[in-house]
């Protein structure tokens, strides 16, 4: 048996074994956050420290999960992205399961991510070992047959999204929703004038988010129209300016993912410089903080979204994908509205523009109606309000410590 593997398999008398597995940044984040909720809860009831291990990222691996697979290395997104990959996923895939079967972990909480995890899934079950599947597959939308899968090899199904917990008890799951994670974040501290310090931007300028996606393919598909608008907002302003109005000067804030390797951010950096040349843009590290003091942001479909709402940041939804796959999701996806802002308020809150609707002209048309004060930003402003609300927990306590009490009881601790 290989050294590495030996160290990661090797038991732990002290504690139990509990395998958290997450393939995308939110995940990871998710991960990250629950590693140290179950350290804290074992401790006060006078346990042993657990001991994590899985697929993860870089923050969870900074949380103590020890990492049999990267994070980073799994996440691909679409049909036919997922198919140029297959080799390595595959191969990635048989190491978690080897390893699945010589550490043996007490339970093994699965985040979000299905196509693999709905897979380990099975190999957990096979086992005897608990799994609790933490982020719903949202198979109310598409791939309803998966349900079967959830039945049958899932023991308990946490979900963030209130209109979730209905959808599965209807069909024999053990389901819960927790609320969501993001919504028992507070709002960042740091000042305006911090943030600018700290990521070299203009307190004085007005902030506009670009938020193009966690996976570099979707960064590709996504960022060069952001940057197009970009382009065409900055000319607003000089525009303005030739003219004699007054008007706040575009500064425009891009968030990197943590799950970024090294390589693929010095790509998002080049696109940067080649793409944008003569505008102000600045590359930081902390979203959430860049959400906070934007004025509006354009931000590709996916956690993003829920953050922006949470934090009451007006943004538009945008989003583009192969064409087969767009094709093939036309078929099978059946939602009324693609942003998850607008599934969880039941409404069009948010603008959203996907595929080719997808242009710079129609994000700048969208956010010259929100970037200044008026009917339409205080519209959106009221509806992420209540989305909020919906999002919180029930009973007041925290989504995370909820799945940490569920997960350490379906332990036997």
């Amino acid at each position: 048996m290989p050294v590495a593997l030996a160290a990661i398999i090797e038991p732990d008398a002290m504690g139990k074994t509990i395998f958290i597995s997450a393939g995308e940044a939110s995940g990871e984040q998710y991960g990250a956050l629950l590693a140290d909720a179950l350290k804290k809860l074992a401790a006060e009831r006078g346990l042993g420290e657990p001991r994590f291990v899985g697929m993860a990222g870089p923050r969870m691996e900074a949380a103590g999960v020890e990492r049999i697979v990267r994070a980073e290395d799994m996440a691909v997104m679409g049909i036919t992205e997922i198919v140029r990959h297959l080799p390595r996923i595959y191969a990635e895939f048989r190491k978690l399961k080897k390893a699945i079967r010589e550490i043996r972990p007490q339970a093994a909480v699965l985040i979000d991510f299905p196509d693999i995890h709905l897979k380990l899934a099975e190999e957990f079950h096979r086992l005897g070992i608990p799994v609790i599947f933490f982020v719903s597959p949202q198979l109310w939308a598409w791939k309803k047959h998966r349900i079967k899968t959830v039945q049958k090899f899932v023991d308990r199904m946490l979900v963030i999204f209130p209109f979730e917990e209905g959808y599965y008890r209807e069909r024999g799951v053990d389901a819960e929703f927790v609320g969501h994670p993001l919504a028992e974040l507070p709002l960042p501290t740091v000042s305006r004038e911090e943030f600018a310090a700290g990521s070299g931007l203009d307190a004085g300028k007005q902030w506009i988010g670009l938020l193009p996606g966690s996976r570099m393919k979707e960064i590709r598909s996504n960022l060069p129209e952001m940057l197009k608008a970009a382009f065409f907002l900055h000319d607003d302003y000089l525009e303005n300016a030739r003219m004699g109005f007054r008007a706040p000067q575009p500064e425009f804030v891009l968030p990197v993912a943590a799950t970024l390797t090294e390589t693929q951010r010095a790509e998002l950096a080049g696109m940067v410089r080649e793409q944008a040349v003569g505008l102000a843009i600045r590359i930081v590290g902390d979203a959430r903080a860049a959400l906070f003091h934007a004025r509006a942001s354009i931000v590709a479909s996916g956690t993003a979204t829920v953050e922006a709402a949470l934090i009451g940041n007006p943004f538009v939804v945008v989003y583009r994908v192969s064409p087969l796959t767009y094709a093939i999701a036309k078929r099978v996806v059946k939602v009324p509205h693609v942003a998850m802002a607008n599934l969880i308020a039941d409404r069009r809150v948010v603008p959203e523009l996907i595929q080719d609707e997808f242009t710079a002209s129609n994000i700048v048309k969208e956010l010259r109606e929100l970037l200044p004060d008026g009917l339409a930003r205080q519209s959106m402003v009221e509806g992420l309000a209540g989305i909020r609300g919906l999002l919180r927990p029930r009973d007041g306590a925290g989504a995370i410590e909820r799945v940490a009490e569920i997960v350490l009881g379906e332990i036997g601790a």
